[in-house]
C-alpha cells in the first residue's frame, strides 16, 4: 500500500518545494535570503489576499442564486402558472394579466410583430376567441428562468395546446420579464410553433 503523504506530493510537488523552500529561508539569516524572505512574504500574501476575495465572489454569487435572486426566479415562474391557469379557465383578461400593459409591450410570433398590449390582446381574441376557434388547454414546460439583476429576467420554455379534436400545437418561447412596483410583467414575448 501507497503512503498517503506520499501520494499528496506527488500531486502537488511544486507545494512542497515552497514549503521546504520557505521553512528553508525561514531559519536563515544572511542578508540574500532574507531579501528572497520578503519577496517569499510578498507572494504568498497576494496569494492568500486573492484566495479570500474569489471565495467572498464565490460565496456572495451562491446567496444571489439561494437568496434574492432565487426568489426572484420563484416569482418569475410562478406569474407563468398563474397565466397558464388563467388561460386554461379560458379567462384572456386574466391570462393578459401577466403582461405589461404598455404601448412598448412587444409580441413576436412567426413573422408577425405585435406592439402594445392592445395590439397583443387583439391577437389572443382573433385566435382563440373568435368564431370557429378555441383557446384549448395550455400547458408550460421546460422552463428555464435567468434572473438578470434586482428588475430583469428571461424565461425560455415550451409551450403545448391540447385542443378538444386531439390536436396537439406546440411550440417555444422566450420572454423578457422587468420588475415593477406591482410585481414581475412580460415586456416582450417571442413565441414560435413548431410546423
Amino acid at each position: 500500500m501507497r503512503d498517503p503523504s506520499a501520494v499528496r506530493f506527488e500531486i502537488l510537488p511544486e507545494f512542497h518545494l515552497l514549503v521546504r523552500n520557505w521553512c528553508t529561508l525561514a531559519k536563515s539569516n544572511e542578508p540574500e535570503v532574507r531579501m528572497h524572505r520578503s519577496s517569499f512574504i510578498c507572494f504568498f500574501s497576494s496569494c492568500f489576499v486573492a484566495i479570500t476575495l474569489l471565495a467572498g465572489s464565490i460565496k456572495m454569487l451562491a446567496q444571489d442564486v439561494t437568496g434574492t435572486y432565487g426568489n426572484d426566479a420563484k416569482a418569475i415562474e410562478k406569474l407563468l402558472r398563474v397565466q397558464q391557469d388563467a388561460w386554461n379557465r379560458h379567462d384572456l383578461e386574466g391570462f393578459m394579466g401577466g403582461y405589461w400593459n404598455s404601448p412598448e409591450l412587444t409580441f413576436f410570433s412567426g413573422a408577425n410583430e405585435h406592439d402594445g398590449w392592445r395590439a397583443t390582446m387583439d391577437r389572443y381574441l382573433a385566435t382563440y376567441s373568435s368564431p370557429g376557434h378555441e383557446m384549448g388547454k395550455l400547458e408550460f414546460s421546460g422552463l428555464r428562468v435567468v434572473v438578470l439583476g434586482q428588475d430583469s429576467g428571461f424565461v425560455r420554455g415550451t409551450w403545448k395546446l391540447t385542443m378538444s379534436d386531439g390536436k396537439t400545437p406546440h411550440g417555444l418561447f422566450t420572454l423578457v420579464l422587468r420588475k415593477f412596483p406591482a410585481g414581475w410583467k412580460v415586456v416582450h414575448d417571442h413565441t414560435s410553433a413548431a410546423e
